[in-house]
């Protein structure tokens, strides 16, 4: 079953409005562009303007209130450098992980018409991990540093992750719920003050906003099948909804990093008001559905124009976050085999890489042409229980 009449377009419109901030920040970006930069900040001993020395905290400050992007070669703070670095790598490392739960489907998926699509947003998550890699190697680290530095549990990924997808429905309530999450969270970082991550975040969102839709139509599918699919699908939704909700992180008033990050505008919004916007968003959605979201406290608030909900468990937050999830164990066990299991191929790149640069400085002008090896050497995702 498809979504179709008044269910398609609730869900077309929101993803219509997401969309359309994803366009704007885009014009946004080449506008910026085409009006060319004010001088960047450069070191107080920048020796390409002798005569006038620098003052880089200014010129920074004055970047980010004119709303024009820092980029690589641009002098920036080194806890800017840090926060980036460390928002940067936890995205990528989401990205890479948050492919187990859903390839954990991908040999039981209940069509092959399901298995193709779901293949295909898995593939999308790990190209969005290697954009984002990629992003975070233009702040002076390495993709084998960040990869390393998880690997050894030192960095994070979304805690959203840890918990496992017991049923088919998990699929969908993923597709909505948590990427859902996701996109609030994503789209205002397509106006990030840093341009590479901004820029990456462009692409990033407009393929999230497809597998909103795909998680949506798994459940509407489901929720309009059978008794049996129905409670599997609310059951789902009970299951995914307050650890989506704890995707934004703790409240302001407990939040390390928030308060630095937007006033550098990393971040354009706390992490309570994008928790507001996605609450919003989901009662919206979750009437066509035949679904309920299992909040028995959420109700329309006149007076704010938004509606109340109970927060989620933040402590049950933190307890994951620390390694005490349902999955933590299984996730980063599983990834480390993978990066072990892929070591073969990275050393082949890397002897292939050193053997064409040899070539290349002993002046051979017949040297073959590279493979593209980048991100390859993973085992099928699908491996694991959760």
């Amino acid at each position: 079953m498809s979504v179709d009449g008044d269910d398609a377009q609730t869900v077309s419109g929101a993803r219509s409005g997401i969309l359309d901030e994803v366009e704007a920040a885009e014009a946004a970006l080449r506008d910026a562009a085409l009006r060319g930069r004010i001088p960047g900040p450069r070191a107080a001993d920048d020796p390409t303007c002798p005569d006038k020395p620098g003052d880089p905290d200014r010129d920074f400050v004055e970047m980010i209130d004119a709303d024009q992007k820092i980029e690589p070669r641009d002098w920036m703070p080194d806890g800017y450098r840090r926060t980036l670095i460390r928002q940067i790598a936890q995205h990528a490392h989401s990205e890479i992980i948050g492919m187990q739960p859903e390839g954990n489907w991908l040999t039981r998926a209940p069509s092959l018409h399901r298995k193709a699509i779901l293949l295909a947003k898995v593939q999308d998550e790990a190209g969005h991990g290697l954009y984002l890699y990629a992003a975070a190697e233009t702040l002076g680290i390495s993709r084998e540093e960040l990869v390393d530095l998880l690997l050894a549990g030192r960095q994070k990924y979304s805690s959203i992750f840890n918990y496992p997808t017991l049923t088919w429905a998990d699929v969908g309530a993923i597709g909505w719920l948590v990427d859902g999450a996701a996109i609030i969270n994503q789209v205002p970082l397509c106006r990030c003050s840093y341009g590479p991550y901004a820029r990456a975040m462009i692409r990033i969102c407009k393929e999230e906003s497809f597998h909103q839709r795909q998680g949506y139509e798994i459940l509407h599918t489901l929720a309009h099948g059978t008794p049996a699919q129905h409670q599997m699908a609310q059951d789902a939704v009970d299951r995914w909804w307050y650890p989506s909700l704890a995707m934004f992180g703790p409240p302001d008033a407990d939040s390390t990093h928030s308060g630095q990050s937007m006033r550098w505008k990393i971040k354009r919004f706390s992490n309570d008001e994008l928790r507001q916007r996605f609450v919003d968003m989901c009662v919206q959605q979750v009437e066509p559905l035949g679904l309920t979201l299992p909040d028995p406290e959420l109700r329309w608030n006149e007076q704010r124009q938004a509606y109340d909900f109970t927060p989620p468990d933040y402590d049950e937050l933190l307890r994951v976050i620390r390694g005490d999830g349902p999955c933590n164990r299984q996730r980063l066990a599983h990834r480390r085999a993978a990066h072990a299991a892929g070591g073969w191929v990275r050393e082949a790149a890397r002897a292939y890489a050193e053997k064409q640069a040899g070539r290349r400085k002993a002046g051979d002008t017949t040297a073959g042409v590279g493979v593209a090896t980048a991100g390859v050497g993973a085992p099928p995702v699908g491996a694991g229980a959760g």
